[in-house]
């Protein structure tokens, strides 16, 4: 604690700096850590606060001799317990960009329309998620499945470390259900790919060379109005050095969609550099599986029997309805644990059903 006010202070210093100001995109940074460091000692701050008037007040009932205060105090326990979850859930937040908003996008994979219905599930899912953590829960690019559902999306999820909490949502996550759209009422497996990157601004020093850019307009697909559908409002851009694509639709000017499209390109270049990270700590380590996008890291069973598994971490539930209403929490800390931990996954791969 000591240490990480010293480290605050020396930052406020800097911030003080009569010509901090000559270098925009620096101040902005600096700035964005002091207010970064001040939301993490706080909350600590808090807890210690805490700690220091139960125990003089546990003092007291003690000196007194009176039992009047027990209730007050097991009532003051309860909440430093609940505050000691919360700072050790913290320190699990290790991440360059964990403090960032974070870009979701949810792809259908194998199984046609039923993979389409998976993503908007999964969006639903995380849009309970974003709303039961006060976070935002923005759509800013969807394109429509044929029959029904989507066959991507891209939502922005804004607020404290809403990248580092799910950034161990990315990965395959797989389905098995009766199918809605089966008048057989045959079982599905269904699949859709999770991508979870930082946003990003263009302060965090992500140069784009515009030489290396090809910007595509087109016509917006779906619902929107006469404008979006009979006007090239929608932008599609393409980094040619790492033949990334991105593309956005999901506004009515061309402008507003491109902003947004160098957006998640700034952000996933970021991903691209930290996944190469990841996998050369992977070998590091010894690690043989795959450490990729197309790892499947979690099973939805809705039939014959109910069940939610991650295969990485182990952790498992049994009331698969409560997890697809957004009740993430016990496996995106299972899985902070593990990789805090340094850990192999358990049993990535395996089949739950």
């Amino acid at each position: 604690m000591a240490q990480r006010d010293t480290e605050l202070s020396e930052l406020e210093k800097q911030a003080a700096a009569p010509d901090l100001w000559e270098n925009p995109q620096a101040a902005q940074k600096l700035h964005a850590d002091i207010a970064r460091r001040k939301r993490e000692l706080g909350p600590m701050r808090q807890l210690l606060s805490k700690a220091e008037d139960l125990a003089i007040l546990a003092q007291l009932a003690e000196e007194e001799g009176s039992d009047g205060e027990a209730a007050e105090i097991e009532a003051g326990l309860a909440e430093i317990e609940r505050m000691t979850a919360e700072q050790e859930l913290a320190q699990l937040f290790t991440g360059e960009y964990d403090d960032h908003n974070a870009l979701i996008s949810i792809n259908a994979g194998a199984g046609g329309t039923e993979s389409c219905d998976w993503v908007d599930m999964l969006a639903r899912m995380y849009g309970r998620w974003a709303e039961q953590h006060g976070y935002g829960w923005e759509i800013i690019d969807r394109t429509p499945g044929e029959q029904a559902g989507s066959r991507g999306l891209t939502a922005c999820v804004t607020g404290p470390k809403a990248y580092g909490r799910l950034r161990g949502e990315r990965g395959v996550h797989r389905l098995v259900r009766i199918s809605p759209f089966d008048a057989a009422s045959r079982r599905h497996t269904s699949f859709a790919s999770v991508d979870a990157i930082p946003e990003v601004e263009e302060a965090d020093e992500v140069e784009i060379n515009p030489d290396d850019l090809r910007v595509d307009t087109f016509r917006a697909t779906g619902a929107g109005g006469q404008h979006v559908n009979k006007t090239d409002s929608a932008v599609r851009i393409t980094h040619l050095p790492s033949k990334i694509v991105v593309q956005c639709q999901a506004e009515r000017s061309q402008m507003q969609n491109r902003a947004t499209a160098m957006s998640l390109l700034r952000a996933r270049l970021v991903q691209m550099e930290l996944q190469r990270r990841e996998e050369e700590a992977a070998r590091a380590r010894g690690e043989t599986m795959a450490i990729g996008f197309g790892s499947q890291i979690r099973s939805y069973v809705v039939h014959p029997y109910t069940m939610v598994k991650d295969l990485r971490t182990g952790h498992e539930t049994g009331n698969a309805e409560a997890v697809l209403d957004g009740a993430l929490d016990p496996f995106i800390r299972a899985e902070l644990e593990r990789r805090a931990r340094g850990a192999s996954p358990v049993a990535a791969g395996e089949d739950a059903a």
